[in-house]
């Protein structure tokens, strides 16, 4: 982001994009807390975000940022001693929130489906795969065992598993990390949801996997129209995968602009060290990966202003940063509109030069 781009101060709620026809996913100032031996920790702070209908949406973040619980808490799945504890969470106008369990199970698999970090750890290890598959369809569909079946053999089909009818009978230790993954990913769209939720779907994976993986989710939720929301620490496998980029701090969202945008210039001094850590095959790379020295706050200890202030080559030692809670500021610049919230939005290249 250059120095030319105009900048604007705006509150949180008007930076937000206003619910329309086409918005899937509307959520406003969402809050997660868990209670401890230590205290009250918010894992997810007052986060308001919208998700277009067939958009693919990054959140990008270091681990401990608040992502996977973000995303455990708009499907229902936090547990005690955690909760979810303020905020609105709407899926196509109907809010999940004031849903019971009951009714919220069936929208869960359904309409929202979750591909989850660890595929071991996410399947019953002492039941065939064709089993759990069965069982998923069955439980929002209503079709017969044989139906259901025939449905999960086409699915291990789609996602690239061979002898798909066959494979219905192992384990899942009889598949390999990637193989187990595009079992879940097929889990995941066998009730044609229209939003995917992927934790970290590529996490442990060798590169060639990774790739494999990326690919074939790109090809089934765009073939079946469905929205994607993508978490992710890994900034390297978003460019030219996800529409928009949404960066995650301390349990805040700090930075929302489109995926191109935040590649060529980020709005916040956090984007930018996030990019920095990034190994870049089109630029030259001289000594080591860059890193970003410190570690998230301390989530049990009260904090006033910025929390990425200790740790920020603009901010840190700032009384301003320190003691005022910074703005949300809308960026123009050459990729579109930028949100970022910093005191310095707008002004990095010029403070950088400094």
């Amino acid at each position: 982001m250059t120095t030319e781009g105009s900048t604007r101060t705006m509150t949180i709620d008007a930076a937000r994009t206003p619910a329309d026809e086409e918005t899937l996913l509307d959520v406003r100032g969402l809050r997660t807390e868990f209670q401890t031996s230590r205290g009250r920790v918010a894992a997810v702070r007052d986060v308001s975000f919208t998700i277009r209908r067939r958009e693919r949406l990054a959140i990008v973040g270091e681990s401990g940022s608040g992502k996977s619980a973000m995303a455990m808490s708009i499907v229902g799945l936090i547990q005690p001693p955690g909760r979810v504890t303020a905020g609105e969470i709407r899926l196509g106008g109907t809010d999940l929130r004031g849903l019971p369990d009951r009714k919220l199970s069936a929208i869960r698999g359904s309409r929202i489906s979750l591909v989850f970090q660890d595929p071991m750890s996410a399947f019953d290890p002492i039941r065939s795969i064709g089993s759990q598959m069965i069982e998923n369809i069955r439980a929002h569909q209503s079709v017969s065992k044989s139906a259901a079946r025939r449905q999960a053999a086409d699915l291990l089909g789609e996602v690239g598993v061979t002898n798909a009818a066959s494979r219905l009978s192992d384990y899942p230790h009889q598949y390999s990390g990637g193989m187990r993954q595009r079992v879940l990913i097929a889990m995941a769209l066998a009730n044609s949801p229209e939003l995917v939720i992927a934790d970290e779907p590529t996490t442990a994976l060798d590169v060639t996997t990774q790739a494999q993986v990326l690919e074939l989710l790109d090809r089934l939720v765009t073939d079946r129209g469905a929205a994607l929301m993508l978490i992710t620490h890994n900034l390297g496998i978003v460019a030219g995968f996800c529409d928009t980029v949404k960066v995650m701090y301390a349990g805040q969202l700090i930075e929302e602009s489109e995926s191109r945008a935040l590649f060529a210039g980020a709005a916040h001094p956090y984007s930018r060290e996030l990019l920095k850590c990034v190994l870049r095959t089109d630029r030259r790379q001289d000594g080591l990966l860059s890193t970003i020295p410190g570690t998230l706050p301390d989530p049990t200890q009260p904090f006033t202003g910025c929390s990425f202030e200790p740790r920020c080559p603009l901010g840190k030692g700032n009384p301003l940063c320190r003691g005022t809670e910074p703005p949300v500021v809308a960026v123009e610049g050459p990729h579109g509109t930028q949100l970022a919230k910093c005191h310095f939005a707008g002004q990095l290249e010029l403070k950088e030069e400094k």
